[in-house]
């Protein structure tokens, strides 16, 4: 069994525990984190939806996502991706979320945000948490990495802790 499929298991545990359900919102892994999730048999019980916002059009379309961000500081930026949490949580109604938007590459990335980088954010109904990771390796590495981030940091906030160190 690979990392996220074990991930996922442990999650849908965690959550059937609590009787809570989880949403992801998702740009650079392209439903990756969805498809994760829904890998696991009975995932209908705590995934409510998933919501692929590649586009900045549809980012605000679906999640609300304020246009003026994009231009301010970028689809990669904390902003972006607490906004694209909260409107997951909002439209879903579900209490765990997950978003992720990132330079998969291998092209667009920037001095400032190089091939690599992406930036996570989870939230439970209460607290939102965010965080930039530099992820190496291919396309594929980077979009399977980050999938796994956003799998340990669900896992994380629904135990009551941090999803992530420090």
């Amino acid at each position: 069994m690979d990392a996220s499929t074990s991930l996922s298991a442990d999650l849908g545990e965690r959550l059937l525990g609590l009787g809570a359900q989880v949403t992801t919102a998702e740009s650079c892994t392209g439903g990756g984190i969805a498809e994760a999730i829904t890998r696991i048999a009975g995932s209908s019980a705590w995934f409510e939806a998933g919501y692929i916002t590649y586009s900045n059009a549809q980012k605000t379309a679906q999640l609300q996502v304020p246009t003026e961000l994009f231009e301010q500081v970028g689809a990669v930026s904390r902003e972006v991706v607490e906004a694209m949490v909260r409107g997951a949580q909002q439209h879903s109604r579900a209490r765990f979320a997950v978003a992720v938007s990132g330079v998969a590459g291998p092209g667009g990335g920037s001095a400032d945000k190089p091939v690599g980088t992406v930036w996570l954010a989870w939230a439970d109904g209460t607290r939102l948490f965010s965080r930039r990771e530099q992820f190496a390796g291919d396309r594929d590495a980077v979009r399977r990495q980050t999938v796994v981030a956003a799998l340990q940091g669900l896992l994380h906030l629904a135990a009551g802790e941090k999803p992530f160190p420090g």
